[in-house]
């Protein structure tokens, strides 16, 4: 008998966002295929994708590559309900299981999730009474199990549990880079999830690549431990290890990619005693490389003259500082900055400071930035 819902969940997922492309863009369904056959060989079973994935490419490469392919009771399929992408109204909102279910054949959705929720878009949830359609869908038999992926604060969270007994799993980003993030919250959430008795499935294990190639920091403490291990199994068995997990999501992009996971995760054991004090150690390292702890709260920016995008242009800087991601770094910031302040433009009024629940000395960091940026 399983102790929690999913525990006999094969614990490696394939995650369908990140899919290999051919030259035009498209879907390489012909090596996804090829993937997908990799994955069921090894006895996994669980595939995620999304109504919003690469425009719906990614549910019909569901259907081609695996649902065509396979009986349909030897895998189970989760996608997602969005709600705020595009910002549909109410009734194309609930239409978009129709349209994925048209988009895969599945008949069915084995788990069913409203998409990416966090402060920013709760209302639109909650108007549309997406909860409530979520039980119309299940007694329905469109979808078997209701849950909701989460990118929100522990108290958001918290919130929707206490208002939402019936959901069946939560899709959480846990790492262990993130493990004690202020913005990311990956302990905090993952500790209500189970106090609440929610079964998780985990998003972003290796940091959406970046645990693949860490920091030089890293990289020697992971390769001193065990030389042969690739740096992304140390991050997926990390989050596997974890109790009430149903499965670690990984979206590979190619065969390699899902052939070096298989080979930590078709014969899967929980880190142990001894590589958990690996991870450590890894843990330590990251934070002693200089960073700004900024929470994303925008307090600072509801009263900057400028207008200035402080929490995205310091998100920008810690590309660089955390994971050298120089390049990214730099495409964030221009991005943040496209029709808002610079860094360059803080006039230095302390407004910022004032605001900031961490007591972040923003003028300087912004000065940072703007050093590196403007």
């Amino acid at each position: 008998m399983e102790r929690y819902f999913g525990e006999n969940t094969p614990k490696l997922g394939f995650g369908l966002m990140r899919l290999p492309k051919n030259e035009d863009g498209s879907t390489d369904v012909e090596q996804t295929k090829q993937m997908v056959d990799e994955f069921m060989k090894a006895g996994m079973t669980y595939f995620d994708t999304a109504y919003v994935y690469d425009n719906g490419g990614s549910e019909i490469a569901a259907r081609k590559a695996l649902v065509e392919r396979y009986p349909r009771e030897s895998f189970t399929l989760a996608t997602k309900l969005n709600a705020w992408m595009g910002r549909p109204d109410i009734e194309s909102a609930k239409k978009q299981i129709y349209t994925s279910l048209e988009r895969t054949n599945a008949g069915y959705f084995d788990y069913y999730l409203l998409h990416a929720i966090k402060e920013e878009n709760i209302k639109r949830y909650n108007e549309y009474r997406l909860w409530d359609y979520l039980k119309e869908l299940k007694e329905k038999g469109l979808i078997r199990h209701a849950g909701f992926s989460f990118h929100g604060s522990p108290a958001l969270l918290e919130q929707l549990l206490q208002e939402h007994p019936e959901i069946d799993f939560i899709q959480l980003q846990l790492n262990y880079a993130d493990w004690e993030s202020p913005s990311v919250a990956s302990r905090a959430n993952y500790e209500i999830a189970r106090k609440y008795g929610k079964s998780i499935v985990i998003m972003e294990p290796i940091k959406g690549g970046v645990l693949a190639n860490p920091p030089k920091q890293v990289q020697e403490i992971l390769s001193e431990a065990e030389p042969n291990a690739s740096y992304a199994s140390w991050a997926v068995r990390y989050a596997a290890s974890l109790d009430g997990i149903i499965t670690v999501l990984s979206g590979m992009s190619n065969i390699a990619q899902m052939q070096d996971n298989l080979s930590y995760m078709k014969n899967f054991h929980r880190l142990d005693e001894q590589e958990m004090s690996v991870i450590a150690k890894a843990q330590d390292a990251l934070n002693q490389i200089e960073s700004i702890a900024c929470t994303s709260c925008h307090y600072c920016t509801e009263g900057c003259p400028k207008q200035i995008p402080i929490p995205e242009i310091f998100a920008a800087r810690n590309k660089q500082l955390l994971w050298g991601q120089t390049e990214t770094g730099e495409q964030r910031y221009a991005q943040a900055v496209k029709e808002r302040g610079k860094a360059s433009d803080c006039i230095a009024c302390g407004q910022c400071e004032r605001a900031c629940p961490q007591h972040l000395s923003i003028i300087d960091w912004l000065k940072d930035c703007a050093k590196h940026f403007d």
